[in-house]
């Protein structure tokens, strides 16, 4: 065993009986680096000297980092052919023990790997510290959009490792949990990965401990066998688990926009958080085991295991949003940001990035209407449903979707503050919060108010498209008519029902009525809706899908914001449908579905597949097939409070079935 410069090298070969005695002279003096040397002599059945005795050694240790380069005979080529083993342990006094097992012929790298003049400095007393971030730690701010994580990673790769981390158990204390862990792992960034994912699928967040006024320091021990400790905790606890692994790591203290986190506020005083960062291929890097393991419910004060992927090896320019360190050389930002900065800038949550979000906009939490109305638009990198509350409740605003993002239009009820979430849906089933934007409103435009029942999307969309509706006759989510009346028209895929239904919050509109006033056909693979409002307003025209040959109910797919200004529209429902009324037939008069008394009304329709069709009131008129293959006919009122439209399918049969149904106004 030599000592070169601060460090030393011990090199042991299989076979070797005992240790010179200049060797056990060092190792005497360093009782640490000892222990770990005879246990590493004992796995590859060097036996230590009788002589030797670890209680004796009662110096205290120096500090001083060794390489031990441990050649292995000719068994242990046969079972790993050229393959080099590395062992790291670090204590938290500074003492680290590096390892690396060859091959008897193979040339030590350690002395290349592990130079300490780069790795660490020292201090004027000769201690040893990690390095202090410079500029080449540092990211360019704005985030670039190249990568959510500081490095180039591929997850897919992890797989495996993350697999076996989470399945690890404590078994004594924290070098042999660190140990177990490291059994897999062959780089200083799967030894950091497989700590982060140990301690996020293992350690739950202490809510009682959090709100205490002095936050309780955690000890290691403590926290592996509760497996439960504040944000300071899980930091400490990484921190000393990577020494141990012989990975350079800090714990950065700073303010954060974590639970209990109010859109707007300003930040002094004690530091509320915790987190660390890791040095990696030359670069520090930064990440936040307390908030990859889960979540605190806000209404229920109460810790869910959720995993983040998020907070490992964040890009720093998106760490910054809701992490501000007490050092500004801990942002590793270029420029860093200021505290005012930090409490001004937009907080986009994980998931905003999770769900393939790229920048919204305005940029600040706080919104100011104009003209009682603001706007908010998200741009994502793939096509996105979201959805919205304004103090809770689903209304006051239109959500469009468009392909890469959407765009919410917002009109507050009240003059005041207001309180307006975003969530995404990615590619879960699950709508996760994105945005919070805190409203000012001090104008509210009672003309712009919307139906209760507009529910979002509203207008045709890429989604409408997914769900078999293309190319609608009004791609905007807004129609204006002047008469009360317009025709809306799509294409549907073949195999795909489509049922709509009108709502308006003026007047008793019942289910039934819902969608009477729409009246349905279709030519070919295009459908037609014929709509006629009750009175002048606004109404949701609501659209709804279902393939024809699944079960279950209808599915919402978008909505028509319809408007009416003409305070002299009044139109009557049209007819009642039955199941007969195929969506293929058409309809050309009457087309109100109320009838005048003591009248003679003409009847116009094309039907498909019948043999005979007539009309019954107080008599009966049959319908004859003209050339242009309508059913033509007409029939009287008189003494009638209904009128049917009935067909026959076939003509060997006498059984008549109704169509459409018409109600004759009193008299």
């Amino acid at each position: 065993m030599g000592i070169h410069g601060g460090m030393a090298s011990l090199t042991l070969l299989r076979g070797q009986r005992a240790i010179d005695a200049s060797t056990l002279a060092v190792l005497k003096q360093m009782p640490k680096l000892a222990k770990l040397c005879f246990r590493l002599m004992r796995i590859i059945r060097i036996r230590p000297p009788e002589t030797c005795q670890l209680q004796k050694c009662t110096a205290a240790g120096t500090g001083m980092h060794c390489l031990a380069s441990v050649q292995v005979g000719n068994l242990a080529e046969k079972q790993h052919p050229q393959q080099t083993q590395v062992i790291t342990s670090y204590d938290n006094q500074g003492t680290q023990l590096t390892v690396e097992v060859h091959p008897r012929d193979a040339m030590p790298q350690l002395l290349k790997k592990f130079s300490l003049a780069k790795r660490l400095q020292g201090d004027k007393n000769g201690n040893t510290r990690p390095r202090q971030p410079g500029a080449k730690d540092a990211h360019v701010y704005p985030w670039d959009r190249s990568s959510l994580k500081s490095m180039p990673l591929d997850l897919q790769e992890f797989e495996k490792l993350d697999t076996y981390a989470s399945q690890v158990t404590v078994k004594s204390g924290l070098d042999e949990l660190v140990s177990d862990l490291l059994q897999e792992a062959h780089s200083d960034l799967e030894r950091v990965r497989v700590i982060w994912i140990w301690i996020c699928h293992h350690i739950e967040y202490d809510i009682e401990a959090a709100q205490e006024k002095d936050r309780q320091a955690f000890k290691p021990t403590d926290i592996l066998r509760t497996q439960k400790t504040n944000c300071d905790g899980y930091a400490g606890l990484f921190e000393k688990m990577c020494r141990i692994a012989g990975v350079q790591c800090m714990t950065v203290p700073g303010y954060s926009k974590g639970f209990g986190y109010q859109t707007g506020q300003s930040f002094s005083g004690e530091f509320d958080h915790a987190w660390n960062a890791v040095y990696l291929e030359g670069r520090w890097h930064l990440l936040d085991s307390t908030w990859g393991s889960g979540l605190v419910d806000s209404a229920t004060s109460k810790f869910t295991f959720l995993y983040n992927e998020f907070y490992f090896l964040t890009h720093p320019a998106l760490f910054i949003e809701d992490h501000f360190p007490d050092n500004k050389n801990w942002q590793l930002l270029k420029p860093p940001q200021s505290l005012k900065q930090f409490e001004n800038n937009m907080y986009h949550k994980s998931e905003f990035y999770n769900k393939g979000m790229l920048s919204a906009h305005p940029e600040t939490s706080v919104i100011k209407t104009v003209n009682g109305k603001a706007t908010v638009t998200i741009e994502s990198c793939a096509p996105t449903l979201f959805m919205f509350m304004l103090n809770g409740k689903q209304e006051h605003g239109l959500l469009s979707l468009r392909k890469n993002g959407m765009k919410l239009d917002i009109y507050p009820p009240t003059v005041g503050t207001h309180k307006l979430q975003i969530f995404a849906k990615g590619k879960s089933d699950i709508y996760s919060s994105v945005l919070e934007y805190t409203l000012k409103c001090n104008y509210v435009d009672i003309g712009v108010r919307l139906p209760a029942e507009l529910h979002q999307p509203v207008g045709p969309s890429w989604f409408s498209e997914q769900m078999g509706i293309m190319k609608p006759s009004h791609p905007d989510p807004i129609i204006h008519t002047s008469d009360g009346r317009c025709s809306v028209s799509f294409s549907v895929e073949e195999g795909i029902s489509v049922l709509a239904s009108l709502h308006g919050d003026e007047g008793p509109i019942t289910e039934e009525t819902q969608r009477r006033y729409i009246f349905q056909t279709q030519r070919e693979k295009r459908a037609e809706l014929k709509v006629q409002l009750p009175q002048a307003g606004k109404f949701a025209l609501k659209i709804f899908v279902k393939k024809r040959l699944e079960p279950g109910n209808y599915v919402f797919v978008f909505n028509y914001l319809l408007c009416c200004t003409n305070t002299k529209v009044n139109w009557p429902m049209f007819p009642e449908s039955f199941g007969n009324w195929g969506q293929d037939n058409e309809l050309l008069e009457p087309l109100s579905g109320v009838l005048p008394a003591n009248r003679n009304v003409p009847f116009k329709l094309k039907l498909h597949g019948i043999a005979k069709a007539l009309v019954k009131g107080q008599d009966t008129w049959p319908l004859t097939l003209n050339r242009e293959g309508y059913w033509e006919g007409s029939c009287n009122t008189a003494g009638c409070q209904e009128v049917y439209v009935m067909v026959l399918e076939n003509a060997n049969h006498n059984f008549y079935s109704y169509i459409l149904k018409y109600k004759v106004n009193a008299q």
